[in-house]
């Protein structure tokens, strides 16, 4: 099937090149971007699910909507002068793009303010920016607020000056607010590697039954998603499928439906998809995961044959694809932090394409790994630079040169201008041109011994069983700080399970002749990742460690008042085989739904064997997700039928 909305054009490429040509040094400026990028007046811009309906939007309707916006706004704030800052408050949609441009087309600077941090963190950008006012969805500021939905005009603008710049915001996990400022030309480099990345990797550029669509899982305000998601695409007139929520059912049907092809995504996502796929095998018993054990081995040993390999990959693993994104799906990228290597293999030999990618708010992106080579792609590598970009490491650091580099900073008040290589503090290693991420040089703990203790080498070494999640941190006021080993647990692991999970800790540190170094391992009930954040705040978390303020659990804090009783006994084994997890980590107060990540599915499963061991009915009975109130429920209805317990 031909390819949609590439006009006269045959194919991409030469639809591709068209696009980049017209876009020259000589007009590279917003104004001429936005021309271009909505010049497909046909071509869909935006789809979203509404009840049972696909509502579409064209790059024609929004255009004339961006310029009816445009004039609301320039009317609203016609005091302000050209080129002032305004910020956008505001989640994924429509919407926002149609914001982003009025804003620029009104002769304004977007701010773009990111969602998760808090109102403080905003305030201080907001500050540090000179914004004057802020389009909001929902929060309201210091500044003058207005409602997106008020900037509604009947007259389209005929703009004479678009504004200069977009101002980015810093992702919030290092202590001050940095705002990256991009003109229309780091973004027309940023658009020009797109050539070179599909001339490289032609699985990049499928369709599927004629389209690419984008899914908007990373937030617009976000560099990530702003560059690599939105300015990737948008200028050469793709498709975007918008997202209600982050709830994996909301994810999975969405993909389906839609039929989308590229998911770009931070490596929480993909573990997370993984882990609920991995979980899925193991409840369909031990014969279907040996089943998928030696399919990945087969993978392993042929995935680089390019004809056996690939027709392997869609025969084998075709069920698990259709449980997962099913076959629309060509291209999915990770970045923002680290990703296990494990992820990767488990995607690229099931017959995805999951890349690995770089970048940086003060940078924009600037590699991914392109190459088909199955090691290649599992091992995290990030690719070579992009035309136009380069890399070189200085003690083991990543200095990165090129037109992509945002145009100047503000930090602390403080503005800095490009100039000559950015220090991205990033620790990197070099081999036939690719690169690779080893953590940051900031993250790095001088133990007592004066070593260097990397966590991002460090941490991988302890996903076993029991652990929701590890980080190593420096804590103390001076230098050497003290190395602790921040260790997540289940609140409600049993004594014995703590013990075993304790002891199989101090055996990794043993085995990695750590056990000198790091004594203090923190075990703490807590999630690690809070409210929205999608990678460690080390410094949040080594604050509170330091504070006293992440509680902590030890053996002598874990009871469990009911353990014993057989009929608890005989529920928490139902919860832990609904749920797939060790049956020591289900307490009284354990939570099906909040602490188990259960479904209405697996609640279900849950209810039916206890109705079948017990002879009671839930039946009209509302969810109980306390492990004690299903206790409390059973015993009361079994005493009722004068069974004995």
């Amino acid at each position: 099937m031909r390819n949609l909305g590439l006009g006269e054009h045959r194919t991409i490429g030469s639809f591709v090149w068209a696009k980049l040509r017209a876009f020259s040094e000589d007009n590279a400026d917003f104004a001429h971007f936005f021309e271009l990028m909505f010049s497909e007046k046909e071509n869909i811009m935006y789809e979203m699910s509404v009840g049972y309906r696909i509502v579409k939007t064209t790059y024609g309707e929004a255009k004339s909507i961006t310029l009816k916006r445009a004039n609301a706004l320039k009317n609203r704030l016609s005091s302000l002068e050209y080129d002032a800052v305004v910020g956008i408050s505001m989640g994924n949609g429509p919407e926002w793009i149609e914001t982003f441009w009025a804003v620029l087309a009104s002769g304004f600077r977007p701010l773009l303010l990111n969602l998760r941090l808090d109102d403080v963190t905003l305030e201080k950008a907001i500050a540090a920016s000179g914004a004057k006012a802020v389009i909001s969805d929902g929060r309201r500021y210091s500044v003058e607020t207005i409602a997106s939905s008020e900037l509604i005009s009947s007259e389209e603008i005929s703009p004479d000056l678009f504004g200069t710049e977009v101002l980015v915001m810093s992702s919030g996990t290092s202590e001050s607010v940095k705002i990256c400022a991009y003109s229309a030309e780091e973004f027309r480099h940023q658009v020009i590697c797109s050539y070179g990345i599909i001339k490289n990797c032609r699985r990049l550029k499928k369709h599927y039954d004629g389209c690419l669509k984008q899914l908007t899982f990373l937030p617009f305000y976000h560099i990530f998603g702003l560059v690599a998601v939105y300015i990737w695409f948008a200028f050469f007139s793709r498709t975007f499928v918008h997202l209600s929520d982050m709830s994996p059912q909301t994810i999975v049907n969405t993909v389906k439906r839609h039929k989308v092809t590229h998911i770009f995504a931070v490596p929480l996502f993909w573990e997370t998809v993984y882990a609920q796929a991995i979980k899925g095998i193991k409840a369909r018993g031990e014969k279907t995961f040996a089943k998928f054990e030696k399919g990945m081995r087969i993978s392993r040993a042929i995935g680089n044959l390019p004809v056996i390999g690939k027709l392997f990959s869609k025969t084998a693993f075709r069920e698990l694809r259709e449980n997962i994104f099913g076959e629309s799906v060509q291209f999915m990228i990770s970045g923002g932090s680290a990703i296990s290597e494990n992820v990767l293999e488990f995607f690229n030999a099931i017959g995805y394409h999951l890349a690995n990618g770089y970048g940086m708010t003060e940078i924009g992106i600037t590699s991914v790994e392109l190459s088909k080579n199955k090691k290649l792609l599992n091992s995290g590598w990030v690719g070579k630079p992009f035309s136009g970009v380069e890399y070189k490491i200085e003690d083991g650091q990543l200095f990165v040169r090129g037109q992509v580099i945002a145009k100047y900073i503000i930090e602390n008040g403080e503005r800095r201008d490009r100039d000559g290589w950015f220090a991205t503090r990033d620790l990197a290693e070099m081999k036939n041109g690719r690169y690779r991420i080893l953590g940051r040089k900031d993250d790095l703990v001088i133990s007592s011994s004066g070593e260097n203790l990397n966590p991002c080498l460090i941490e991988p070494r302890f996903r076993i069983r029991g652990v929701t999640g590890v980080c190593l941190v420096g804590v103390g006021k001076t230098e050497p700080k003290s190395p602790v080993l921040i260790v997540g647990v289940n609140g409600y692991i049993s004594d014995k399970s703590f013990a075993a999970v304790s002891d199989e800790i101090g055996k990794i540190l043993s085995e990695l002749d750590l056990s000198s170094q790091i004594r203090n391992v923190y075990f703490t009930p807590e999630p690690l990742l809070r409210n929205d954040e999608f990678k460690l705040n080390r410094r949040r978390l080594a604050s509170e460690v330091e504070n006293g303020t992440l509680k902590q659990i030890t053996a002598r804090s874990v009871s469990e008042n009911l353990s014993g009783d057989p009929l608890f006994d005989e529920i928490r084994a139902a919860v832990a085989v609904a749920l797939n997890i060790d049956e020591e980590s289900v307490g009284e107060d354990f939570d099906f739904f909040v602490d188990g990540g259960g479904s209405s599915f697996d609640y279900f499963a849950m209810t039916s064997k206890l109705e079948e061991v017990f002879s009671v009915s839930f039946a009209g009975v509302r969810p109980l997700g306390k492990t004690k109130d299903l206790y409390e429920f059973v015993k009361a209805s079994v005493n009722d039928v004068g069974v004995s317990v």
